[in-house]
C-alpha cells in the first residue's frame, strides 16, 4: 500500500526576504539622508552634539519606510511606525530646544572627540550612530517584512505594542518629574530628586526608553523569524545603561555626598521600592 503524501504545513510567519530587502534599502537610504545632513551642520557649527537631535527622528523615519515599503501584516507595521514616531517626537521635543539653547556643545562629545579630524567625526559619531540605528530598529524592519502567524502566538504583537506604550509613557513622565524639578527654586528643594519615579529607579527615563524596545522586539517575535532579533534590544539595553546613558550619568554625579545617599537607597535601573539606608 503506497504511503500518503505528507501534508505540508505552511509557516504563516514566514519572512519575505525580497520585501526584506526592500525593507532594509528604504531603512538604509533614510538612515544615511538624515545623518549625512545633521552632520553637515554639526561639522560646520563644530557642534558634534547634533547628533543626539536626530536619534530618535531617524529611528522613526526607518520605521514609517519599513511601514511603506513592508508588505508583511499591515496593522503591525504600521502600529509599530505610529509608536516610534510618538516616542521619537517627544524625545526630538525634549533635545532640540535643550541643545539649540545652549551655546556650548556637550561635554561629553567635547572629551570624546578632543583632536579628532573631521573624518573621524563623522565615522565615530554619525556614521557608528546610523549603525545603530540600523542595529536597533532590525525588529522593526522584520516585521514590516512578515505576517502573522495564526496561533496563539500572535498575541505577542499586541502586548509588545502595550510594553511599547509602557515604556514611552515612563520615559515622559520621569523626564517630566525631571524638568520640574530643576525648575524649582525653594529652600525645601532636595539636593536630589528622589521622589516620584526617581524613588524606585535612578535613571527611570533610561529604563522606560529600554522598556520600549523591547516591546518592539516583543511585538516582532509574534513572526518567527523576529525572534533572531533580540541583539537589537540588548544592544539598546547596553547603550542605555553602559555606554552612553546611565553609567556615564553615575560617574558625574558620584561625587555629591547627597548622591552617594541616594545610591545606597534607590536601584539603580530596574525599579523597585526605595530602601531606608
Amino acid at each position: 500500500m503506497p504511503l500518503l503524501p505528507r501534508k505540508r504545513t505552511t509557516d504563516t510567519s514566514a519572512l519575505d526576504i525580497p520585501n526584506l530587502r526592500r525593507v532594509v534599502a528604504a531603512s538604509a537610504a533614510v538612515t544615511a539622508v538624515a545623518q549625512a545632513v545633521t552632520a553637515a551642520f554639526a561639522v560646520r557649527d563644530t557642534r558634534r552634539d547634533y547628533a543626539d537631535a536626530v536619534w530618535g527622528p531617524g529611528l522613526a523615519g526607518i520605521a514609517v519606510a519599513s511601514a511603506v515599503v513592508g508588505d508583511g501584516d499591515r496593522t503591525r507595521r504600521w502600529t509599530l511606525a505610529t509608536i516610534t514616531s510618538v516616542w521619537a517626537g517627544r524625545l526630538a521635543n525634549l533635545m532640540i530646544p535643550r541643545i539649540a539653547g545652549s551655546e556650548k556643545e556637550d561635554p561629553r562629545y567635547t572629551e570624546y572627540l578632543e583632536g579628532a579630524s573631521t573624518p573621524t567625526v563623522l565615522a565615530k559619531v554619525f556614521g557608528t550612530q546610523a549603525l545603530a540605528q540600523l542595529v536597533v530598529s532590525a525588529p522593526i524592519q522584520i516585521a514590516a517584512a512578515s505576517a502573522l502567524p495564526a496561533g496563539r502566538r500572535r498575541w505577542l504583537f499586541p502586548l509588545g505594542a502595550a510594553v511599547m506604550v509602557a515604556g514611552t509613557v515612563i520615559e515622559a513622565t520621569a523626564d517630566r518629574q525631571k524638568d520640574a524639578y530643576k525648575k524649582r527654586d525653594d529652600p525645601d528643594k532636595p539636593a536630589v530628586l528622589d521622589t516620584g519615579l526617581w524613588g524606585w529607579s535612578r535613571h527611570p527615563n533610561y529604563f522606560g526608553d529600554s522598556l520600549m524596545w523591547d516591546g518592539v522586539w516583543v511585538a516582532a517575535a509574534t513572526s518567527t523569524p523576529g525572534l533572531a532579533t533580540f541583539p537589537a534590544p540588548a544592544a539598546m539595553s547596553y547603550f542605555l545603561i553602559y555606554a552612553t546613558g546611565a553609567t556615564r550619568t553615575e560617574k558625574r554625579m558620584q561625587e555629591r555626598p547627597a548622591y552617594r545617599d541616594y545610591q545606597r537607597r534607590v536601584a539603580f535601573f530596574f525599579p523597585r521600592p526605595p530602601s531606608d539606608g
